[in-house]
């Protein structure tokens, strides 16, 4: 017999900023279509939901003319990004459409941004929900309706009010180099973004929403979609979870084939490729036996496209994101092969330099390391799973102190890497965690620069500034061995560690130890009086009481200082070392420049 070939149901991922309504949108999806009769009722899938096309052409009512060959749509239920950036399927992501949710009365916030750039990186067709339009002042609602229904029965300012909110919507989706249009607008879909104005709490528009992606797979998809319903399953883990009484199972969404209880399968684990058997598959029960004890229907069989819960020995270690892959026949070691070469082949550009990345999934890592691309972060390593001592270690070798961080994305820091960080030598290492991409970068670059700025902090109190002084009369307190005298700072910043010289040039020794009230101080500013100590001088000797001393700045210093921080400099010290340049250019004009 033949392999039958099918339309398998279009995977729909919904996206967007947390409050805009991607929940609610869902549930709306969900409840709208869930009836009593059996035909056409939604089912509950492990991890998505199924919503079949007689259910949508029900709400929708305008499909009921059209032939339509796709089964319905599987919506993925996991919150948003984390669901794209896990979800791969053969290197793409393993949706085929999302839903990109914005609140039409706030607009774009930065997630719905981070969005529409995975969305972009993965070339993933995508209509925009401009949700929220009960919000709008004035508006009368009406249940349930189409957008074109509901609108024209609004009154002419909420009209001109939506108008205005979508062409600013249309106006920033430009300024991201899409084209966009109200979708009852839009002639060509394939160049033109369709913007549907939704309400997920009212229900309007919603069957707009769900014709416009039946309408794209219909009309771009049906090709990649077809499916050998016969041939070995192939998916996506999507989460990795302990059941009672089942262990370890994994939620899983089947994008290709069939799985059977019973059947090999392949999966990628921390560290190695995990080979088990399907001990058996589990189903969410309806709504209507919810009071049935078990939580769970058990299958014999699924076909793609479907969520299901798999049970099977050896799961320890499974990554979330992982492909799974059955094996059929005698392809073990091909199919091995597959899902090492999938989980190896991971999107990351690394250099010899640079940040270290941690992800939960395969896909959250490329994401990551993608986002981080566009701000021109550099990776040197990058790997999914647990931030771990090692990590630190490497961290804290890195020669470029900006790139000395971990940045964990959803997942979690061990135990021996905290231990690891409290140890002195690793105190330049800082870990950044988090579950919002944009917000960890942010915390990144907002460090990076600080660090940035205490290194040149550093390095400029390490530099010696300027300095004039006047021995004082009746303020020698010793001759020698060190010579202790009284001084007025007559210019610049008078700094402990630093050699002395005489207008001529000639050197006379090197302060020890500065004291004011006899306490020691580490520098004193102009106008201040106060007691030095100077070694390799004799008062009567090499200096004298009115002696005006220069404090000698090496050559490198007064090269930072004039090309750095001359700008920031006091008139005094300006003049200071104005005074002291040229005492030392008389013999050599180029000196310090």
């Amino acid at each position: 017999m033949a392999k039958q070939s099918a339309i398998r149901t279009p995977i729909v991922c919904v996206m967007g900023h947390v409050d805009h309504g991607k929940t609610s949108l869902l549930d709306r999806i969900r409840g709208s279509s869930v009836v009593s009769t059996e035909e056409g009722a939604i089912t509950q899938h492990i991890g998505a939901t199924l919503v079949p096309i007689d259910a949508i052409v029900r709400m929708s009512g305008a499909l009921s003319k059209v032939n339509i060959n796709v089964p319905g749509l599987l919506f993925i239920d996991t919150p948003g990004h984390h669901a794209f950036t896990t979800l791969r399927a053969r290197g793409g992501a393993l949706a085929d459409m999302a839903i990109v949710v914005v609140d039409i009365n706030e607009g774009f916030r930065p997630q719905t941004i981070e969005a529409l750039q995975i969305l972009r990186n993965y070339k993933t067709p995508f209509v925009i929900a401009a949700n929220k339009v009960d919000r709008i002042h004035g508006w009368r609602v009406h249940e349930g309706q189409p957008f074109l229904k509901t609108f024209a029965q609004q009154n002419e300012r909420v009209q001109g009010v939506l108008e205005t909110r979508l062409y600013e919507l249309v106006g920033k989706l430009s300024d991201l180099g899409f084209n966009s249009e109200r979708f009852d607008r839009v002639s060509d879909f394939a160049r033109n973004i369709c913007i549907v104005p939704t309400s997920a709490i009212t229900g309007e528009g919603v069957p707009d929403i769900l014709m416009v992606l039946i309408g794209l797979a219909q009309r771009y998809m049906t090709e990649s979609l077809r499916v050998t319903a016969e041939g070995p399953g192939a998916g996506t883990v999507l989460e990795v979870k302990e059941e009672r009484g089942l262990g370890l199972t994994l939620d899983l969404i089947l994008y290709d084939g069939t799985l059977r209880v019973g059947d090999e399968i392949v999966v990628a684990g921390n560290d190695q490729i995990i080979v088990t058997k399907v001990r058996s598959l589990l189903k969410p029960r309806p709504m209507s036996e919810i009071l049935v004890e078990e939580r769970f229907e058990r299958v014999r069989s699924v076909t793609a496209a479907a969520g299901i819960k798999v049970a099977a020995p050896k799961l320890d270690g499974v990554i979330a994101g992982s492909p799974l892959r059955v094996v059929r026949g005698g392809n073990r070691d091909e199919v091995i092969e597959q899902v090492r070469h999938e989980v190896q082949d991971i999107q990351v550009k690394l250099s010899d330099t640079g940040v270290i990345i941690r992800a939960d999934t395969i896909g959250a890592l490329e994401a990551l390391s993608k986002e981080l691309e566009s701000h021109q972060i550099q990776v040197m390593r990058a790997a999914v799973g647990p931030v771990t001592r090692h990590d630190v270690i490497e961290a804290g070798t890195i020669r470029d102190p900006l790139y000395s961080a971990i940045l964990a994305f959803n997942t979690p820091v061990l135990p021996d890497a905290v231990d690891a960080l409290a140890d002195a030598s690793m105190s330049h290492v800082s870990i950044f965690e988090g579950g919002v991409i944009y917000q960890l970068i942010d915390d990144y670059i907002e460090w990076r620069e600080e660090k940035r700025q205490e290194l040149e902090r550093q390095r400029f109190e390490r530099v010696i500034m300027p300095a004039r002084i006047r021995i004082l009369p009746d303020c020698i307190f010793r001759q020698s061995n060190p010579a202790v005298v009284g001084v007025r700072v007559l210019g610049g910043k008078l700094q402990s560690g630093v050699d002395l010289i005489l207008p001529g040039g000639k050197k006379v020794g090197r302060i020890k130890q500065i004291q004011e009230r006899n306490e020691t101080i580490q520098e004193a500013e102009a106008g201040k009086e106060v007691a030095i100590s100077i070694e390799g001088a004799t008062v009567g000797r090499q200096i004298n009481v009115n002696d005006e001393l220069y404090v000698d700045i090496p050559e490198r210093h007064v090269k930072v200082i004039e090309r750095e921080m001359i700008e920031n400099l006091r008139p005094d010290m300006r003049e200071t070392l104005e005074e002291f340049t040229s005492i030392k250019r008389r013999d050599d004009p180029f000196w310090g420049k």
